[in-house]
């Protein structure tokens, strides 16, 4: 399947979506024929949300122990994206569709992505999650 230019700016539309919670993907199909199972982990450690991607370049956090990670509940945004509920408690993060269609098309280099800054950063996946540094929580909003 050829990736468009640049994912996030697709226009395609989801016909389905679905939540397979023993194999913990999230199946999406696109009105263009494009049709991705992303990892809930995946997900996960890329949520858009500001706890995850900060408020600039450089305020990422790493996010480790997801691998179990489940959707407890997802919920429609408008009708341009969703808002999971994993079972880490983690539901800020909204997925418009531009931004799933990312995750799908470019999965493969999103893990490579992720297991380089978890190398860098001397953590593996399974790490449990340590609490930020004093000052670096998000105080403009409650996660």
């Amino acid at each position: 399947m050829a990736t468009p230019p640049s994912a996030l700016t697709s226009r395609a539309k989801p016909t389905a979506l679905t939540v397979h919670q023993a194999s913990r993907v999230l199946e999406i199909a696109f009105d263009d024929g494009a049709k991705f199972r992303i990892p809930f982990e995946l997900m996960r450690v890329y949520s858009p949300s500001a706890e995850v991607q900060g408020h600039g370049p450089g305020q990422e956090v790493l996010q480790t122990g997801k691998r179990q990670v489940l959707i407890t509940e997802i919920s429609p945004v408008g009708h341009y994206a969703v808002q999971p509920r994993f079972s880490d408690g983690h539901e800020t993060g909204i997925f418009s569709w531009p931004y799933l269609y990312h995750l799908g098309a470019d999965e493969a280099e999103l893990w490579q992505r992720y297991e380089a800054r978890l190398a860098a950063a001397g953590a593996n996946r399974d790490d449990a999650m340590t609490a930020p540094a004093a000052g670096g929580a998000c105080s403009q909003h409650s996660h």
